[in-house]
């Protein structure tokens, strides 16, 4: 009986001490962009952290969709803003119509050759469902404006304006065009 009473002390202690361990970053929600690392377009990864204190577009993207024009103008804002510390990081994403099939080497030549494209682009990903990308989902969870909070991504060429701080400050629709964007990318890397 000694020896159980002995014992019980001893095992709250440990259950008290395993309680009050930090949570690691990795549980812990992502409050900018930064803590996350995603795969390049030749299977490297990269800690977005490399981006930290620049503008930010990120662009889920296709090479056979009604929308893939819009590379022109992404190539166009990125090379007007490069200097003054802005990025487009590009996503391809097969996930609507099957529009982007072609292999990561495939597609960044597509990007390239048709378009001149010299942003950094990435792995192929999902933006939505079980194998979205975190980054994605995260993207998604931020609170830009009360339609789109939370909402799955509805097509390719979405794309997600992020301030200095790696945070979320506007998300455009499919339709909205690379023009109505650069006020909006001006503005952040004037302040």
């Amino acid at each position: 009986m000694k020896k159980t009473a002995l014992l019980l002390p001893a095992a709250l202690l440990m259950l008290a001490n395993a309680c009050s361990t930090k949570t690691t970053v990795e549980e812990q929600p992502a409050n900018n962009i930064y803590q996350f690392s995603v795969e390049s377009n030749t299977q490297q990864q990269v800690s977005l952290k490399a981006y930290e204190g620049k503008v930010l577009l990120v662009v889920n993207t296709a090479s056979r969709c009604g929308f893939t024009p819009q590379y022109e103008g992404l190539e166009k804002l990125y090379t007007d803003f490069k200097d003054k510390g802005f990025e487009v990081l590009d996503f391809p994403c097969n996930q609507f119509g099957e529009q982007a099939p072609e292999s990561d080497s495939a597609y960044a030549a597509f990007c390239q050759l048709k378009y001149n494209v010299n942003f950094p682009q990435f792995h192929k990903i999902d933006v939505n469902g079980e194998n979205e990308l975190p980054l994605y989902k995260w993207l998604k969870s931020q609170n830009v404006t009360d339609s789109t909070a939370n909402t799955d991504m509805k097509w390719n060429f979405t794309k997600f304006l992020i301030n200095q701080k790696g945070e979320v400050v506007k998300r455009y629709e499919s339709g909205v065009t690379i023009e109505e964007i650069t006020p909006d990318v001006a503005q952040l890397l004037s302040k």
